[in-house]
C-alpha cells in the first residue's frame, strides 16, 4: 500500500515562537557572551584556539591576520570574517584589555577611534599570557571537545583557563533580550581574591574585595562611588561612576593648563573627538570665557589633553564645569551576564569566581587523573626493564632461541618455553618462571643494548625513583582536596609573578560636581542669517561699521538680547525656536553656523518666511496669511514656547503659509493673487485667533487661483509703489474694498 503524505497543521504563532527562541538561545550561548570559565565568546575562543593549532605561539613568528581568519572561518566559524577579524582585532587592544590575549604586529588602531588596518596587512601572534594562562593543559585531556560545523573537526567546548579571564578582560556583548558589560580588573587583585575563596569558601562578597578592591581599567582614570561598589559586585549590576584625571602645570603669562592624563574607559575611540567638540562648544556658546586654547597632544606615550585657561580662572569650578556638561565624568554601566552551566545568569563577584574555582578543580582533576595513569603505565615499564636488566643474560638467550617476536613475547609474558633453544635446562626452568606485563614485554623487546651500561641502569633506576614520587605526589592531589588546592594557588602565584600590574584605576569617593554657571551679561546683539541658511551673532557696533556690506549680504537681519531666542516661521506652519547663546558670536566677516546645526529646522523640507526675535515678539502681534487666502491675527505671547518646534498655525490640507509678518501701525494690507487680482483692506479686519485655528477668508479666489504676494503700507505713506507681474503700481490709488472681496483685475 504507498504511504501517503500527512499534512501537519500547526498554529502559526506556535512556530513563529519557538523559531524565535531557538534563534535567540543560538544568539545567546553560541555568539553574544561568554562563558563563566574562561571568559570568551565563542569567537574569541575559536580565533585563539586556531592560533594554538596552527602554532602561532608568542615565542615564535607573527602570521598574517588574514591566514588566522581564513582558517578560523573554514575550521570553526562559519560567520563572515569581519567578525571574526574585529574579534582578534579587540584582543589586541592594550587600551580595551586588562591583559591582552593577542600579541598584534601592525596597525590595529587606537584610543582615539581610528580602526585597524586591513587584516591583510596586519599580522598576530598568541600573547604568552593566553598560551600559557588559558591554552596550556589541552593535550592533557582537560576540557571535553565537541565537533566543528561541519563535523570535520573537533574544538574545544571551553579552554583550560588558569585564571579568571572574564574578570581580568571584561566583556561586552548584546544578545537578544539581554545584554553583558562586565568591567575590566586588576590580574594580581583578581588572583588574590580567587585564593582567598580556595581557602574558604564562605567568604562574602564584601570579604573578596578586600581583595579586588573595584574595576582595573586600562585607560586608569578615577572611579568615584566607592561605597555603592558592594552592591554592584554583590548583585552583579549597577553603574560605576568614572571621571578622567586632570593635572595642573602653569604656563606663560599667569595662564594655568588642564592637562587631563587619565580619560574615563567610555571615553575609548570617537569619546575623545567629541570631548574636544563639547569643550569648544562650551567657549562658542560663551558658557565660559575662561579658555584660550584647547589641544591633544595625545601620543603613544599616553593621553596628553590641554586646555589653556585664562590668567585669573576658578579652575575647581572649570573642573566641575567638564564634569557636568562633558564626558570627562561619566558612567559605566555594569551587568555581569554570563553563559554559567549552559544557561545565562546575572552574577556577582562571589559567583564568578566561585564558578571559575570550581571549573579549576575540574581541569586539575582531569590533568592529574591523566598524569597518574600515564605515571602508572611508566611504572610498570620502568620496573619490567629493572627486572629484566637483573637476568638480562636469560632474557638474551630466549631471544636467539625464539623463531620469531611473537614466541619470545609468549615465554615473556606466560613462561612459554616449547619451541625455544635454551643452552641448558636450568634456563628453560628459570624461562617458565618469568612472568612480565604486557607493557614489560613490549618494552624488553624494545630495549636499545646501548642501555645496559653500568650509568644507564642508574639513570633507569632514578628514573623509577621519581616516577614513584609523581605517583604519590599525584594520588596526593587526587585525594586530598587541601593539595589539589595548593596546586591551583601555586599556578596562581606563579601567574600573578610574571604578568601582574599595577593598579592603574584609582577608587574612592568623591563629592559631586558642583558647577556654578557664571550670570551671562545681557546685552544687545544683532543676528545675521545669509542667503544660505548660515547665522551669527554680533554687537552694534559692529552693525554700524558695516552696515552696507551687511544689508547686501544677509537675507535676515534681527535684534536681539544675547540672553533671547530667535523664532524662525516657515510655509509649513513650524515655529523653529533657537538660543542665541547657541549661535556663534564675533565678527562680521565669521562664516557662522548653519541654522540647521542649531534647530529641528530642515532646510530641504520647508522654508524660512519670517524671523523674529521673542523680545520683538513679546508685546506684539503677528498677521498669517496663507496661500489660499486665509487670514488672521496672533498675539505674540502665544509663540512664547521652551520646545525646540512647534506648530505656529493649522493649515488646511495642501495649503501652506505665504506671508508672516509682525503688525505695529500698519493701515492696510494688500493680497495679490496669481490671476493679478488685488484686495487692498484695512488690517482692522484681520480677527485675532488663537494659533491653533485656522482663521478666516480673507479673499475669494478662482478654484485655480493663489496668493502670490502680500505688501502692507503704513497710515502715513503717501505712496507705495510695487512691482507685480511686471507691472510697477502705486497702492495708494488702490481703492479699499472690505474683506472677504474678489478684488480688482490688474489690466
Amino acid at each position: 500500500m504507498e504511504q501517503q503524505d500527512r499534512i501537519l497543521k500547526t498554529e502559526y504563532s506556535d512556530v513563529m515562537q519557538k523559531s524565535y527562541i531557538d534563534y535567540a538561545m543560538s544568539v545567546i550561548v553560541s555568539r553574544a557572551l561568554p562563558d563563566v570559565r574562561d571568559g570568551l565568546k565563542p569567537v574569541q575562543r575559536r580565533v585563539l584556539y586556531d592560533m594554538y593549532e596552527l602554532g602561532v605561539r608568542y615565542d615564535r613568528p607573527h602570521r598574517k591576520s588574514a591566514r588566522i581568519v581564513g582558517d578560523t572561518m573554514g575550521k570553526y566559524h562559519p560567520h563572515g570574517d569581519s567578525s571574526i577579524y574585529d574579534a582578534l582585532v579587540v584582543m589586541t587592544q592594550e587600551f580595551k584589555k586588562g591583559a591582552i590575549l593577542v600579541d598584534g604586529h601592525g596597525n590595529f588602531g587606537n584610543i582615539e577611534g581610528d580602526g585597524a588596518a586591513a587584516m591583510r596587512y596586519t599580522e598576530a601572534r598568541l600573547s604568552r599570557i593566553a598560551q600559557e594562562g588559558l591554552l596550556a593543559d589541552l593535550d592533557k585531556d582537560v576540557v571535553d571537545f565537541g565537533p566543528n560545523f561541519d563535523e570535520t573537526e573537533k574544538e574545544p567546548l571551553v579552554l583550560p583557563a588558569r585564571f579568571s579571564n572574564l574578570l581580568v578582560n571584561g566583556t561586552e556583548g548584546i544578545a537578544v533580550g539581554m545584554a553583558t558589560k562586565i568591567p575590566p580588573h586588576n590580574l594580581g587583585e583578581v588572583v588574590d581574591a580567587t585564593k582567598a575563596y580556595i581557602r574558604n569558601e564562605n567568604i562574602t562578597s564584601e570579604g573578596l574585595m578586600k581583595y579586588l578592591k573595584g574595576p582595573d581599567f586600562p585607560t586608569g582614570g578615577i572611579v568615584i562611588n566607592k561605597d555603592e561598589l558592594p552592591e554592584i559586585y554583590r548583585t552583579g549590576s549597577g553603574k560605576i561612576k568614572l571621571r578622567g584625571k586632570i593635572e595642573t602645570e602653569n604656563a606663560k603669562g599667569g595662564h594655568v593648563l588642564l592637562v587631563i592624563t587619565e580619560i574615563p574607559f567610555t571615553m575609548i575611540g570617537t569619546g575623545i573627538a567629541k570631548f574636544l567638540q563639547d569643550v569648544a562648544a562650551l567657549a562658542e556658546s560663551r558658557k565660559t570665557t575662561d579658555i584660550v586654547d584647547i589641544s591633544n597632544q595625545s601620543s603613544k606615550e599616553g593621553i596628553r589633553i590641554v586646555i589653556e585657561l585664562k590668567k585669573d580662572t576658578d579652575v575647581e569650578n572649570f573642573k566641575n564645569m567638564l564634569y557636568k556638561k562633558t564626558r570627562l565624568e561619566d558612567t559605566f554601566g555594569v551587568n555581569m551576564l554570563a553563559i554559567d552551566k549552559g544557561r545565562p545568569e546575572t552574577l556577582g563577584l562571589k559567583e564568578i569566581i566561585a564558578a571559575n574555582v570550581d571549573f579549576q578543580f575540574e581541569v586539575n582533576r582531569r590533568k592529574y587523573t591523566n598524569l597518574l595513569a600515564k605515571e602508572r603505565d611508566k611504572k610498570e615499564v620502568q620496573e619490567g626493564l629493572i627486572k629484566a636488566c637483573n637476568v638480562i643474560d636469560l632474557i638474551i638467550e630466549i631471544l636467539r632461541g625464539s623463531r620469531d617476536r611473537a614466541q619470545a613475547k609468549k615465554c615473556l609474558v606466560e613462561g612459554v618455553t616449547e619451541g625455544i633453544k635454551f643452552k641448558s635446562k636450568q634456563s628453560e626452568i628459570m624461562a617458565q618462571m618469568l612472568k612480565f606485563t604486557e607493557k614489560q614485554a613490549d618494552a624488553i623487546l624494545e630495549l636499545r643494548l646501548y642501555r645496559l651500561i653500568g650509568l644507564e641502569i642508574e639513570a633507569l633506576k632514578k628514573d623509577y625513583e621519581q616516577t614513584t614520587a609523581n605517583i604519590y605526589r599525584y594520588e596526593d592531589i587526587l585525594d586530598r582536596r587541601e593539595s589539589m588546592a595548593q596546586v591551583i594557588i601555586d599556578d596562581l602565584d606563579a601567574i600573578k609573578k610574571m604578568y601582574a600590574v599595577e593598579r592603574r584605576t584609582v577608587i574612592e569617593n568623591a563629592e559631586e560636581a558642583v558647577f556654578e554657571e557664571k550670570k551671562v551679561e545681557e546685552m544687545d546683539v544683532v543676528f545675521l542669517m545669509d542667503r544660505f541658511g548660515y547665522c551669527k551673532t554680533i554687537d552694534n557696533p559692529t552693525l554700524e561699521r558695516n552696515r552696507e556690506a551687511i544689508e547686501q549680504e544677509s537675507a535676515w537681519i534681527v535684534p536681539c538680547k544675547n540672553t533671547g531666542q530667535i523664532l524662525a516661521f516657515t510655509n509649513k506652519g513650524n515655529l523653529h525656536t533657537v538660543k542665541v547663546m547657541d549661535l556663534p558670536f564675533g565678527r562680521f566677516r565669521d562664516k557662522g553656523t548653519p541654522i540647521d546645526n542649531v534647530s529641528n529646522y530642515n532646510s530641504s523640507e520647508e522654508d524660512i518666511i519670517f524671523i523674529t526675535s521673542k523680545s520683538q515678539l513679546a508685546l506684539q502681534r503677528l498677521a498669517f496669511i496663507t496661500k489660499s487666502g486665509m487670514i488672521k491675527y496672533v498675539a505674540g505671547n502665544e509663540f512664547d514656547v521652551a520646545k525646540r518646534m512647534v506648530a505656529a498655525t493649522k493649515l488646511a490640507d495642501g495649503d501652506e503659509v505665504k506671508s508672516v509678518n509682525l503688525i505695529y501701525d500698519q493701515m492696510y494690507v494688500t493680497l495679490c493673487s496669481h490671476k493679478g487680482f488685488l484686495l487692498k483692506f484695512d488690517v482692522s479686519e484681520i480677527p485675532e485667533k488663537k494659533k491653533a485655528a485656522v482663521g478666516v477668508r480673507g479673499i475669494k479666489l478662482a478654484a485655480d487661483d493663489y496668493v502670490e504676494e502680500v505688501f502692507y503700507m503704513n497710515a502715513f505713506e503717501e505712496k507705495k509703489i510695487i512691482e507685480f507681474h511686471e507691472k510697477k503700481l502705486d497702492l495708494a490709488l488702490i481703492r479699499p474694498q472690505k474683506r472677504d472681496a474678489k478684488g480688482t483685475k490688474i489690466k
